[in-house]
């Protein structure tokens, strides 16, 4: 009698009603794998969090467009944020360095001089001073960039009168020599943080010379897209054709191949932004881009030397993807005294 052959054993019915499910989470572990890959790559050949730094970006740009569009008052808010951010991380550096410069005397005083530059640029009130509607709108008293002047020189007096102070304190006494670097360093973060800054915060307050004209905060707008534009330009364009150092013994990453991108990013942007924002002439925005791209990259090697010499890598990690507000200002300080100054000697000539 022949023995029927064994019939394969059916898979219990817990397994099949599984086995979908482990395909599933099989595939999707791959896909992340391939995701963390690819994300890896971007990131070390970009030489930074990619994706942190675009959602940063997004978060600032998006506050500073509602804080100039919206309100333009709320610029002095935002600007003051990261003044005082960008001074205590800076101050922050230099103690590290060896000097010591008091930071939150420098944070306060950096802080404060914000809201005096915006109220002393603003036009008077055509209505006379009446403090809750002088006080919402951009009324002020009209003397442009005296306020920045005056309130970067008084808070440059209070940092180095703090540190004098501060000799009082045993743990702070030091040679005269150690104590005059470290009033130096104080000034330098005031000039350097303070004053730049201060520049935006003057160009937003201001108004052109009639009613049909373009107000400043638009102009203030313009100028940091096309400063933006001069970074990434830079950054892709080096990225993708970067071979020529530019400054290897300064910032090693930047190339020549990417400060060409930057110009050509830059004017475009400003030919753009020219007759379509600002109401003048092609011609501006293309001056406007290479200044802007010039001083931009100025900014952001002197930045790098400071680290260089500090010897950091980053002046702090508090915006992922960029490293401290520093490190993301550092193009846009030096341009915003530029960007005044096109606002103004266009004024003067009567081309806007």
């Amino acid at each position: 009698m022949a023995i029927p052959p064994d019939e394969p054993t059916p898979a219990p019915r817990a397994d099949r009603r599984h086995a979908p499910r482990a395909d599933i989470e099989a595939g999707l572990r791959e896909a992340r794998a391939q995701l963390d890959a690819a994300n890896e790559a971007i990131n070390r050949r970009s030489g930074r969090n990619l994706p942190a730094a675009i959602g940063i970006g997004i978060l600032l740009g998006g506050a500073l467009i509602v804080s100039l569009i919206i309100l333009n008052w709320l610029f002095v808010i935002f600007g003051a944020v990261l003044a005082g951010f960008t001074a205590w991380e800076l101050s922050t550096a230099i103690r590290v360095g060896g000097r010591m410069t008091p930071r939150v005397v420098s944070v306060v005083v950096g802080i404060l001089v914000m809201p005096v530059a915006f109220y002393a640029a603003a036009p008077p009130d055509p209505d006379g001073f009446a403090f809750w509607r002088d006080v919402t709108h951009p009324y002020g008293l009209g003397v442009s960039v005296q306020g920045l002047w005056l309130g970067v020189l008084a808070a440059i007096v209070i940092v180095t009168l703090w540190r004098l102070v501060e000799l009082l304190l045993p743990t702070h006494r030091t040679g005269g020599r150690n104590v005059l670097l470290d009033i130096g360093a104080g000034v330098f973060v005031q000039v350097y943080v303070t004053f730049m800054a201060g520049f935006y915060i003057v160009l937003t307050a201001s108004s052109g010379p009639h009613a049909s004209s373009v107000g400043g905060q638009y102009w203030t707008l313009a100028c940091m897209i096309i400063v933006v534009a001069t970074d990434t330009g830079a950054w892709g364009t080096g990225i993708w054709l970067g071979r020529h150092k530019l400054a290897p013994n300064i910032s090693p990453g930047k190339t020549w191949e990417g400060f060409a991108g930057s110009i050509v990013v830059a004017i475009i942007a400003g030919a753009i932004l020219a007759p379509l924002m600002l109401h003048v002439a092609i011609w501006v925005g293309v001056v406007m881009g290479v200044l802007l791209a010039l001083v931009g990259t100025a900014g952001d090697l002197t930045e790098s030397l400071i680290k260089r010499d500090l010897g950091v890598k980053d002046i702090s990690s508090w915006l992922p993807g960029h490293g401290g507000f520093l490190d993301r200002l550092d193009s846009i300080l030096p341009s915003a005294a530029v960007a005044y100054a096109i606002y103004y000697v266009l004024g003067v000539a009567g081309l806007r």
